[in-house]
């Protein structure tokens, strides 16, 4: 009887630990900018790293060229390759916008094994301003987020300003049942982990620093060879005993439809790159599954009250999962599709192992090795592209 006991006080304890991530995430004032105050000046360069080109991509960029800032704004576009398709699209945008300080620039050194920390180094160079932002090609900019993403920095202990981001347009199944991971969950749980510490890593979809916070970790090229870019930028400011703030705007990624395939590959890699980069707290978070264990549980103990609270129990939790997905993108998660969310459970169950037996991810076609610090180690394989990433961005 004793494993039924500990299966019944897991169960309740997930439910908990689901609740608290709820309420959390309903506490926080998301989408609800500060009112208008007297202008902050700052300028500020924006480093746009380009990997291809898609649909939407042009949209994204253009909700960056579009931003009103009271400072000067740069933009620097970087590419690998004069033969990206990126190319032809960033030059029709600078004919668009020809009184825009933004240009398109080819980095042609690989400069590590993170291919978008590469582009970064070199974009470093040509940038003017001490504010610098960095932001994925897939990332639309609601309006005046600028603004509010530079007005933390009025507080010199604040040394990165970052945004919750959210996945648009789940346009197949396998995108709908990754949004419960990203739209429902992933955010809700940093809000959870802030609650008791301060951030100390930053995520990845927009980040804004300064160059003296960058020349004092080192620059860019101290995590050249990482994957995890932005935990190890955001968590070396924290360690350099700076804050991390979060703006309450949240920014949209869009990305092209992905198979089951696409999106497993996708969220094995996110797996082993917080396993490596938070391993304890990424091997306790398996107590938080708020399905796994009312399962466990009422396999233990098939009785018909046990029945009924397990019931209740992923029930709660998929309204939970489904309100904060819609919390986070309104009319982005649709009820008919709930049933995604113990889905999501059970399979997180599989990625959170595979997570601990394996150490190789596949990226851009090749594959890897991370090893124990999160760097990546060519293993010489090339595999077939197993989505068309027009970013780099790990989360």
């Amino acid at each position: 009887m004793s494993v039924v006991y500990l299966l019944a006080f897991l169960a309740v304890l997930s439910f908990a630990l689901a609740l608290w991530q709820w309420f959390g995430a309903w506490g926080f004032p998301l989408h609800q900018p500060t009112p208008d105050q007297p202008a902050f000046i700052l300028n500020v360069t924006l480093l746009k790293p380009l990997k291809g080109w898609e649909p939407a991509t042009a949209t994204c960029l253009r909700s960056w060229l579009d931003q009103e800032s009271p400072g000067a704004v740069q933009i620097l576009f970087g590419v690998a390759s004069p033969a990206d398709p990126a190319v032809a699209g960033v030059r029709q945008l600078l004919r668009d916008y020809p009184l825009a300080d933004a240009e398109l620039i080819i980095c042609p050194e690989s400069l590590g094994a993170n291919a978008k920390v590469s582009t970064l180094i070199q974009l470093r160079r040509r940038a003017r301003h001490e504010i610098v932002l960095v932001s994925d090609a897939d990332v639309l900019a609601p309006p005046k987020f600028l603004v509010h993403a530079l007005a933390p920095l009025q507080d010199p202990n604040v040394g990165l300003v970052n945004a919750f981001y959210c996945l648009a347009n789940p346009s197949t199944l396998a995108m709908h049942w990754e949004a419960v991971a990203i739209n429902g969950d992933f955010w809700s749980q940093v809000l959870q982990g802030r609650s008791l510490a301060p951030l100390d890593f930053a995520l990845g979809a927009v980040m804004v620093t300064r160059q003296h916070q960058l020349e004092k970790i080192g620059g860019f090229e101290r995590f050249v060879d990482h994957l995890a870019d932005d935990f190890q930028l955001g968590n070396r400011i924290a360690r350099a005993g700076w804050q991390i703030a979060l703006i309450p705007l949240v920014v949209e990624c869009w990305s092209p439809p992905m198979s089951w395939r696409e999106v497993w590959n996708h969220q094995l890699r996110w797996a082993r790159t917080i396993r490596v980069s938070k391993p304890l707290p990424y091997a306790l978070s398996v107590v938080s599954n708020a399905t796994l264990w009312p399962l466990l549980w009422l396999w233990a103990q098939p009785q018909a009250a046990v029945l009924g609270a397990v019931g209740g129990l992923l029930l709660a939790r998929t309204v939970m999962a489904h309100s904060l997905q819609n919390r986070l993108r309104p009319g982005t998660a649709r009820r008919r599709l709930s049933w995604l969310v113990p889905v999501k459970d059970l399979f997180q169950i599989a990625l959170w192992l595979l997570a601990f037996i394996g150490n190789h991810i596949t990226w851009r076609g090749r594959r890897f090795r991370l090893a124990r610090d999160g760097r990546l180690i060519a293993t010489g394989e090339q595999s077939a592209p197993l989505w068309r990433p027009i970013t780099e961005r790990t989360s």
